[in-house]
């Protein structure tokens, strides 16, 4: 199958998220292998595997708007491409949430929430679109994915340069995406429940 430039750009991000957790998740020193320590930050130790990791976490969150934006601006949306953009959305930042939290940078809790969240909005994407109706994302949904991506960014970067100066800037914006994204979870369930219980 030969692929279009927005399906090209979604299965590079793909990579790049495999990249990236294999940089963060991969268990270095159990292997022998020691990254190098560029500098230290208030005695944290800032490791040459995380900076890589957020560098190619931020070129893979900009190609996410980009190939959408090409694909429909130019008509070029395939299901092929619908499809690898979701698998590469969820690998890309749930799989990075779940090691941040494996290495105690963020809570728990956090992609406990987001991964259910998804779960449940996935399966009433799919009751929905068996029925004929498409959703549509919504702002908080939007506005959720836009603070996840800076915020996982800035915490794979050590929340620099804003730990200089204490401001979990990176905590704050994790913890208002996922308040967000219960949020828009609930509003897909509200608007579409009718579908759901097949009363539409």
């Amino acid at each position: 199958m030969k692929l279009n430039l927005p399906n090209k750009i979604t299965v590079a991000r793909l990579i790049l998220s495999v990249i990236v957790l294999i940089l963060i998740g991969v268990p270095w020193y159990q292997l022998g292998v020691t990254w190098p320590v560029l500098f230290e930050v208030k005695t944290t130790p800032i490791e040459l595997n995380y900076i890589l990791a957020g560098v190619f976490f931020l070129i893979a969150s900009v190609t996410d708007f980009l190939d959408g934006y090409i694909a429909r601006s130019r008509n070029m949306v395939t299901d092929f491409g619908k499809t690898m953009d979701a698998i590469a959305d969820k690998v890309l930042v749930n799989g990075v949430l779940i090691i941040l939290a494996y290495n105690n940078m963020i809570s728990v809790l956090i992609p406990v929430i987001i991964v259910t969240r998804d779960t449940v909005v996935d399966a009433i994407r799919m009751a929905s679109s068996s029925k004929g109706k498409v959703i549509a994302a919504s702002w908080p949904g939007k506005i959720k994915t836009i603070c996840m991506l800076i915020g996982v960014t800035l915490a794979l970067f050590y929340n620099l340069p804003f730990e200089m100066f204490g401001i979990w800037l990176d905590e704050a914006l994790i913890s208002i995406a996922t308040i967000l994204s219960v949020y828009s979870g609930v509003e897909y369930y509200l608007v579409n429940k009718d579908f759901i219980f097949g009363s539409k």
